[in-house]
C-alpha cells in the first residue's frame, strides 16, 4: 500500500463503519473501526490508517478548536477540554534573521496541557469510550503522559504511565501525577517503556494511546488544518514548507495524512503540499539517518541523548507513514545539536514565546538549513513548537540569566544598574 500523493479516493470496503474504516498501509487489509481494539494490522503487523468515504472540504469546517475538523475525524465529539486553535506567531526579528519571505511559529504549547498531545488524546480517549475500555495506557517522554492522565481523568478512565526512570522533565511529571495517573518509573529509555506498554496493550491490560494507536494521529492532523486556513487567511497561499521536531514521528505522519486528505478532497494541488522537514537532535537521530541514507527503514538506536527530552527517541514507531511523508512532499531532515537548540530557544524566547528544547529544535533545523542552502530566501515557512516553555522550567532556567542580587533599598537597586 503506498502512502502517496495521489487524488485517488480510496474504495470503501464492506467493513466500513458509517463510512469509517481502518486499512492498513503495507497489505492494504481493512477492518471496522470501533468493533475491536487493534492498534496494527491482523495480517501482516504493519500500521493502520483511519479511512474515510467522503472527505470534507474547508467550507465544512465549523467552529473552533480540534472539532471545527470534525467532518475529517472518526467521531462527532470527543471528551475535550477546548484544545487546539494554537496561535500562529508572526516573529519578525527570526523571520529576518533567518532570511526567508516569511515566518510563522505554531505554538502548540499553548494547548490545555501545554503540548500539541492534547489534539490526539481529545480523539484517542473518545474512542477509547467508544469502544468500552476502561483503562488508558502510554509510554512517555513526558507530554503524553500529562495529556492522556488529563484527558483520561475528565472521562472518567483510569490510567496509567510508564516514563523512563530519571529522564523526564519535573514539570511533566507534576502534571501526570496531579490529574491522578498512575506512574510507573521504568529502569529503561522510552522505546523500553513503549514495548513494555504494547506487550500490556496487546494482552488486554490497558488501552494504548501512544501514537501507535491510529485514531490518536487523526486528532494530530488539526494541526495541519489550522496551519494552511491561518496561511491562506494572511498569505493567500499555504506554506511552502511546515518544518517540525520528530521524535516518535506522530506529527509528520498526521500532518502528511491531512494534506493526502485535501488533494483528495480536491482542496489541494499535488505541488501545493507544504514540504515536511524533519528535525531532530544529533544524539536521537534514527529518522536523518535514514532520511540521508536513503533506507526504505529505520535503524534503531539503542543509545539515545539529548538535553530536547521530548524527542529523546532511539526508534520512531511511526517512521513507515513519516519517511513517505517527507519525500513525497520534497521535504528533508536534518540534525541539530543542543547547543543550536539552545540558541533558537533563546531566540523564540527574545520574540516573547517560551518553548521547551524539543520545540525549538523546528527552529535550529531551519536556521542551519537555510545557512545550506537548502531552504530558499523566497519560500514561507512554518515551523512547528510543541511544547510549553514551563514543560522543562530547569532547561529554561539554564539557557536563560541568573538573577542579579540587589539590597532592600532604592539607592543600592539603582547604584547597581548604574554599573
Amino acid at each position: 500500500m503506498s502512502l502517496s500523493l495521489s487524488a485517488e479516493k480510496p474504495a470503501v470496503p464492506d467493513d466500513a463503519d458509517d463510512g469509517v474504516w481502518l486499512e492498513c498501509i503495507e497489505c492494504g487489509e481493512t477492518f471496522p473501526p470501533f468493533e475491536d481494539v487493534r492498534y496494527t494490522c491482523d495480517e501482516c503487523g504493519g500500521l493502520l490508517e483511519v479511512r474515510y468515504a467522503d472527505l470534507p472540504t474547508f467550507e465544512d469546517f465549523d467552529g473552533q478548536g480540534v472539532w471545527r475538523y470534525a467532518a475529517a475525524l472518526p467521531l462527532e465529539a470527543g471528551v475535550t477540554t477546548q484544545e487546539g486553535a494554537t496561535p500562529l506567531y508572526e516573529v519578525p526579528r527570526l523571520e529576518e534573521s533567518v532570511g526567508v519571505e516569511a515566518l510563522r511559529i505554531k505554538h502548540e504549547g499553548m494547548n490545555p496541557t501545554g503540548s500539541f498531545k492534547d489534539r490526539g488524546m481529545t480523539v484517542g480517549v473518545a474512542v477509547a469510550k467508544e469502544l468500552g475500555v476502561d483503562r488508558l495506557a502510554c509510554a512517555s517522554t513526558g507530554n503524553t503522559s500529562a495529556a492522556l492522565a488529563a484527558y483520561g481523568s475528565r472521562g472518567g478512565m483510569e490510567t496509567l504511565v510508564l516514563l523512563p526512570a530519571g529522564k523526564v522533565a519535573a514539570g511533566k511529571i507534576a502534571q501526570a501525577s496531579l490529574h491522578g495517573a498512575r506512574i510507573l518509573e521504568v529502569d529503561g529509555n522510552f522505546d523500553a517503556c513503549l514495548d513494555i506498554v504494547q506487550e500490556l496493550a496487546a494482552g488486554g491490560e490497558a488501552y494504548l494511546l501512544n501514537s501507535l494507536n491510529p485514531f490518536r494521529l487523526e486528532g494530530q492532523k488539526t494541526i495541519g488544518l489550522e496551519i494552511l486556513e491561518g496561511f491562506l487567511a494572511d498569505y493567500d497561499a499555504v506554506p511552502d514548507r511546515i518544518v517540525l521536531p520528530v521524535g516518535n514521528a506522530g506529527n509528520t505522519s498526521a500532518l502528511y495524512k491531512a494534506f493526502r486528505e485535501l488533494v483528495q478532497a480536491g482542496e489541494l494541488e499535488e505541488s501545493e503540499v507544504p514540504k515536511l522537514t524533519g528535525v531532530q537532535a544529533e544524539g536521537a537521530a534514527p529518522m536523518v539517518e535514514a532520511i540521508e541514507n536513503g533506507a526504505d527503514e529505520v535503524r534503531r538506536w539503542d543509545e539515545v541523548e539529548t538535553r530536547a527530552t521530548a524527542i529523546r527517541i532511539g526508534n520512531p514507531v511511526n517512521a513507515p507513514k513519516a519517511l513517505p511523508g517527507i519525500r513525497e512532499t520534497g521535504g528533508t531532515a536534518i540534525a541539530v545539536s543542543d547547543e543550536e537548540i539552545t540558541d533558537a530557544q533563546r531566540d523564540l524566547a527574545r520574540e516573547g514565546i517560551g518553548v521547551e528544547p524539543a520545540s525549538a529544535a523546528s527552529v535550529a533545523g531551519l536556521r542551519k538549513l537555510r545557512a545550506e542552502g537548502v531552504v530558499d530566501d523566497d519560500e514561507r515557512v512554518a515551523c512547528l513548537t510543541t511544547g510549553h516553555l514551563l514543560k522543562d522550567p530547569d532547561a529554561a532556567a539554564a539557557a536563560g540569566h541568573d538573577p542579579e542580587p540587589v539590597p532592600a533599598e532604592t539607592e543600592g537597586v539603582l547604584e547597581h544598574l548604574q554599573s
